[in-house]
């Protein structure tokens, strides 16, 4: 009997306690939000630069400005002239009468082949059963790029799309074997980029 007295006398002394402690409060006090003061302290210590804001910048940075269409005609001068831009053909609006064969080396495969101007390199090799290096087949990488031994791609070579070689690489005789359709005859390492 003794023990369940004093465990009730130990349970009522220690509510008392606790709510003395809650009526009379914690002192603790949450400190002032000072996130504003070290952000302007961290401000104040980076050189200023001419850099337009992050969120000023469109997306891929630069931020141009677009102009609309048809605001832009009548700006070239006179005697200047547009260069238009090889962007590729298509292949298919080649006409059957119009198809030609060049006969293609593949340096590698130590063979000749005959590559119609609208069958791309790389199916050409395909169809030989060689196992040609490819990833997108659409000239948007360059595992499937080859180099061309006779000078540059472009004398030899037309891309149906091409968004990863520059002309330098061109000029060097690298192609995409994907998306090249041959122009005419020369000897070509396959599995070899820029």
């Amino acid at each position: 009997m003794v023990e369940l007295v004093g465990l009730a006398a130990g349970a009522t002394l220690t509510l008392i306690v606790v709510a003395l402690h809650y009526a009379k409060g914690t002192g603790w006090e949450a400190p002032e939000d000072i996130s504003q003061e070290v952000l302007e302290q961290r401000a104040a210590t980076v050189p200023e630069t001419d850099f337009a804001e992050p969120y000023n910048r469109s997306i891929g940075g630069g931020g141009a400005v677009a102009i609309p269409a048809g605001e832009a005609e009548g700006e070239l001068g006179e005697g200047e002239a547009v260069e238009e831009e090889d962007e590729g053909f298509d292949p298919d609006d080649i006409a059957d009468d119009e198809v030609e064969y060049y006969e293609i080396e593949f340096a590698k495969e130590g063979e000749t082949i005959e590559v119609a101007n609208n069958e791309t390199i790389l199916d050409a090799g395909e169809e030989e059963g060689w196992d040609l290096p490819y990833a997108c087949r659409e000239g948007q990488c360059i595992s499937c790029a080859g180099h061309i031994e006779d000078g540059p791609a472009t004398d030899h070579i037309r891309h149906s799309n091409n968004d990863s070689l520059m002309d330098d690489d061109m000029e060097e005789g690298y192609c995409l074997t994907c998306v090249a359709y041959p122009t005419s005859e020369f000897t070509i390492e396959t599995g070899e980029s820029p």
